[in-house]
């Protein structure tokens, strides 16, 4: 396959990942009124970590190499654990406007990490993509009543955009050794262990919890957890991460959508502008944006790492 083209089944599995992980924010919010930032964290993924124990054991899933955990570990706690466990605790702060302009930050983060260390590029039209994508997202959050304000939070969700950003690109090598499901399967158990330390805080909360909350804990386990990052690890190992990424810009339009559906949320008119023009960004990176990934000097450092 073209590694440079979007194929019709990448493009449904980022689709899905964009839908559910564009869910998530309404149940995050349902969420955090009964748990807290980090046992939330840990209760979605440690249903994800059981889904998705149910389903190594039925498909007999190797074990990872014993010489890929450290890269593992370290995949499971940026991607995961640092990611979630700022995410929720910067929300609790930190505006919708600013969260949403702070995690905008991921594709251009990514792009500029893959273009350094896996030898990926865009054309000039590709970042002028994510230019019009990322004004995009800032007149959604503009067009919010919350505004955009930084509270001390937001240093948190930076923290997570930038972690999240790291992990796109330390996970490529290891897709090239491991399916998606299993390399997604390693990462959550990593980065769920690794929160265990809100465990005592999660048994104390769960029998006053309302019904509400924990039932959107274990759909955020399911579904934005489980499921998603699966169909986002499948279309990471089928395109480059400078491709991949630009499409969580239509993120925030989606969960726009789903608001107005669900809650009656309507959007005003800088939001409808906003979400034109970041999935106008999105069309432009792949449209006219990719460039050919470029080759290492010899010697150099490998695209998919030290081993093929």
């Amino acid at each position: 396959m073209d590694e440079q083209r979007v194929d019709a089944r990448s493009l449904a599995a980022i689709a899905t990942t964009l839908v559910f992980w564009a869910s998530a924010f309404a149940a995050i919010r349902v969420g955090l009124e009964s748990y807290g930032p980090g046992e939330l964290a840990l209760l979605r993924f440690g249903t994800a970590s059981i889904v998705l124990a149910g389903v190594a054991l039925v498909m007999r899933m190797p074990l990872p190499r014993g010489k890929d955990l450290p890269g593992v570990f370290l995949c499971g706690f940026l991607g995961i654990t640092v990611y979630h466990v700022a995410l929720n605790f910067g929300e609790v702060t930190v505006s919708a406007g600013a969260a949403s302009l702070l995690i905008a930050a991921v594709p251009v983060v990514t792009a500029l990490l893959a273009a350094l260390f896996l030898h990926e590029r865009l054309r000039v039209l590709g970042w002028v993509g994510i230019a019009v994508s990322f004004a995009g997202i800032a007149l959604i959050a503009l067009g919010e009543g919350g505004g955009v304000r930084l509270e001390p939070g937001a240093g948190l969700v930076l923290l997570a955009a930038l972690s999240t950003s790291v992990y796109f690109v330390l996970q490529k090598p290891y897709l090239r050794r491991y399916g998606p499901l299993e390399f997604t399967s390693y990462a959550i158990w990593a980065g769920t262990l690794l929160m265990l330390g809100f465990l005592p805080g999660l048994l104390r909360q769960i029998p006053d919890a309302s019904a509400e909350a924990t039932i959107s804990a274990l759909y955020l386990g399911v579904f934005p957890a489980a499921l998603a990052y699966v169909t986002w690890t499948y279309a990471m190992s089928r395109l480059p991460a400078s491709v991949v990424t630009p499409f969580l810009y239509a993120s925030p339009v989606l969960a726009i959508a789903i608001a107005w559906a669900w809650l009656g949320e309507v959007p005003t008119i800088l939001t409808l502008a906003g979400g034109t023009l970041a999935v106008a960004g999105v069309i432009v990176v792949n449209t006219w944006g990719r460039g050919r990934a470029r080759r290492p000097e010899p010697g150099g450092v490998q695209p998919g790492g030290s081993e093929s």
